[in-house]
């Protein structure tokens, strides 16, 4: 529901000219409510600028002749249907008729294997990759992410594929058919977990906020609330040491490597909290980030949007859309100094109809 559209945004914020095909009764993520704009999920706004709109039905011949004539002017083409519907709406014979076309498939998982054809969405995702056994509590429950990072990251995966298969067009290649699978996507976001488990066959558990491999990598305890700490290196470590006065090491010299930290996370983290506890979040931030020991305070999302970085940013802009206008996180990527400009938000249905007239 998220990844492909998440893609043609991606491509889309960086100049696309994006079509987006709609069945007549229309994408049902605008619908995916709370919460709502006007009447309109704003999930749906989340992904869905930058693109023009028009609606066809697919089951008809007369519709599907409109959207071959859309393909032959295409560069590429994203969609995220299972391969039984490509066969059953004929997209399958289209990809094959316009191989000159980049064609980017959304996919449940890759090849014919057993899932290729099984409807999925992010939580499935999460579940069959592993990615929610790792994520939560020492002795909790598995726990999905409170975003949909499978989408988002299958999504990215597509982006990238799309637009390495462009720069082989530039250069002379035929069209590429370009496979994201949700699956296998979010199974590289494991990365580190995943690969420990490839070498030493030994599986990876939950550790709440903390980390597998380095520490002190997790929350502690200040006098009125969390804050994160991130010390990845020794070389940090001794600089948190230093900015309390060279306590940790004076009382605890097994600590000086990583490796002994780690082993001793449990010990550690007692004893920072104790230590932490004599001050607020903001006493310890302002102590820590000038002795540049990388910490954080734990924000909600209306927090994040306000805090300086942010509000002091282009970041956020506000852009027109089918309901008015609508603030929105821009992209992240700034080229030559300068983030894509928000140039428009999601349209309404078939409203760029006229596009499909003769």
């Amino acid at each position: 529901m998220l990844a492909g559209p998440l893609c043609a945004m991606v491509v889309g914020d960086l100049g696309a000219d994006v079509i987006k095909v709609e069945s007549p009764a229309g994408d049902p993520v605008r619908e995916l409510a709370p919460p709502r704009l006007n009447g309109l999920a704003t999930y749906y706004l989340s992904v869905n600028r930058h693109r023009r709109n028009v609606t066809l039905d697919l089951s008809n011949a007369e519709d599907l002749a409109k959207l071959e004539a859309l393909i032959a002017q295409a560069d590429a083409v994203i969609e995220n249907y299972l391969p039984y519907q490509r066969d059953r709406f004929g997209l399958e014979q289209l990809r094959l008729a316009h191989p000159d076309v980049i064609w980017v498939s959304v996919t449940p998982a890759s090849g014919t294997g057993p899932l290729a054809n099984e409807p999925t969405f992010d939580l499935l995702a999460q579940a069959r990759s592993g990615l929610m056994s790792v994520t939560g509590e020492f002795d909790g429950e598995p726990t999905k992410v409170g975003a949909p990072l499978a989408d988002v990251v299958t999504g990215l995966y597509a982006a990238i594929g799309l637009l390495a298969a462009l720069v082989g067009k530039l250069q002379g290649r035929p069209g590429r058919h370009i496979e994201a699978p949700l699956l296998e996507s979010t199974m590289t976001a494991l990365v580190n977990q995943m690969q420990g488990f490839l070498v030493t066959n030994q599986v990876p558990g939950r550790l709440g906020n903390h980390h597998p491999s380095i520490a002190p990598y997790g929350p502690v305890r200040a006098s009125d609330g969390q804050l994160l700490l991130a010390v990845g290196t020794d070389a940090q470590f001794d600089s948190l040491d230093r900015a309390l006065n060279g306590i940790i090491l004076h009382e605890h010299p097994e600590w000086l490597t990583n490796e002994i930290r780690v082993i001793e996370r449990d010990a550690l983290h007692a004893y920072l909290d104790e230590l932490f506890a004599t001050q607020s979040v903001d006493a310890w931030l302002s102590l820590l980030m000038d002795a540049r020991v990388p910490c954080a305070p734990i924000y909600d999302v209306a927090e994040a949007v306000r805090q300086p970085q942010i509000a002091n940013s282009d970041f956020v802009g506000t852009t027109e859309s089918v309901v008015g206008p609508v603030a929105m996180l821009r992209s992240p990527l700034r080229i030559d100094g300068k983030r894509p400009e928000l140039r428009s938000g999601p349209r309404g249905l078939g409203q760029d109809n006229d596009l499909l007239e003769d």
